[in-house]
């Protein structure tokens, strides 16, 4: 490793200001609709010399859905959709890490929405660090990964003239990280 690279090992919050989890569908099978989830918390457990020990946990408050209409908010937060009376988290933890490449991992675990929990791999981009103008050391990470929504119970949808289907089957999940790592309790005492 970079002598110079700052110690990436520890404990790492995402950043919800600076964090996007956001997703893209197929509307009318024509035009792409995206939208995110405004209220993000996660953190991260970076162990360099035992990768099975780092882990990552990721949740996001489905009433802070937001595709920018109002009606399909509404509509997406009904029982119809995410049902975020019931269930009002969707939840990312992983099981394991791995280092597949140059600044490339694949993040494995287990993605619960509704009431359904399934296995996914997730390949993400490291895309650098940084220390930022406040002191406190910023990692940001990058992925995308497709998923079939019915297979989480998200199967509420509307046939169009032409046989198709006016919300996709198919969502693109989107990820754009930035974590920032926790003052050790050394450094604390600095």
């Amino acid at each position: 490793m970079n002598d110079n690279r700052p110690d990436l090992s520890g404990d790492w919050d995402l950043d919800p200001a600076h964090t996007r989890i956001g997703f893209s569908a197929k509307h009318a099978m024509v035009a792409n609709v995206r939208g995110a989830f405004n209220d993000v918390t996660g953190s991260l457990h970076v162990d360099f010399d035992d990768t099975t020990k780092s882990t990552a946990e990721i949740v996001l408050k489905v009433a802070s859905v937001d595709t920018r209409n109002a009606q399909r908010d509404e509509h997406l937060r009904s029982a119809d959709f995410f049902n975020v009376e019931k269930w009002p988290d969707v939840v990312f933890k992983s099981s394991r890490i791995e280092e597949v490449g140059d600044n490339a991992l694949v993040v494995s675990g287990d993605l619960t929405i509704r009431d359904v929990t399934k296995p996914i791999t997730i390949p993400i981009e490291f895309t650098g660090v940084e220390t930022d103008a406040f002191g406190a050391l910023r990692a940001g990470f990058e992925g995308t990964r497709r998923i079939d929504r019915r297979e989480y119970g998200l199967e509420w949808n509307m046939p169009l003239d032409s046989g198709g289907w006016l919300v996709s089957e198919k969502i693109t999940l989107e990820f754009e990280i930035s974590a920032i790592k926790r003052e050790s309790d050394a450094q604390q005492a600095a």
